[in-house]
């Protein structure tokens, strides 16, 4: 907790990845310490519903249940909160705090058969969209940075384990 209130006093970027769901239902205390001050919450939409039933949130729709969590209460009130959740081959969504519009960003398709491997593509989204976010990238340039890279890393994920 240290280092989100130092990034909130010095208005530097914080970041949560959901990263799982039983993150959500067994860590929540932690879980409510932290997300004041987070700026860009990220996680799937397994993870989102966790979110919101561990938490009691009234939005069982992604994209509503992404602007419950953008707008809940924030530290750091010179960043507005952005909420990402990813979806598989289905849609992003990206809520802005303060904001009515979620914005969808489609995914690119990829064929079935080129699909080696989809555990850890969500880290691997989440590594191109703070890439985006680091070289000042527009959140669109970010969110098809993200899913650019889970995209390749669900295509050769098998190929790298395998050439170990």
């Amino acid at each position: 907790m240290k280092l989100a209130r130092e990034a909130a006093a010095n208005d530097k970027a914080f970041v949560l990845s959901l990263s799982a769901p039983f993150i959500c239902q067994f860590f929540k205390e932690p879980l409510d310490a932290a997300v004041p001050y987070c700026d860009y919450i990220i996680g799937n939409e397994t993870e989102a519903a966790a979110f919101a039933e561990s938490h009691g949130l009234q939005s069982t729709d992604l994209k509503a249940l992404a602007r419950e969590v953008a707008n809940l209460p924030k530290e750091n009130t010179k960043r507005k909160r952005v909420v990402i959740f990813t979806q598989g081959t289905e849609p992003t969504f990206v809520a802005v705090q303060g904001e009515d519009e979620v914005k969808e960003y489609p995914v690119k398709a990829i064929e079935k058969e080129k699909i080696n491997d989809t555990n850890g593509a969500g880290d691997a989204f989440a590594g191109g969209f703070l890439a985006g976010l680091v070289e000042k990238k527009s959140l669109a340039e970010s969110v098809d940075r993200g899913q650019w890279l889970a995209k390749l890393y669900a295509k050769v994920a098998m190929g790298l384990v395998q050439r170990r």
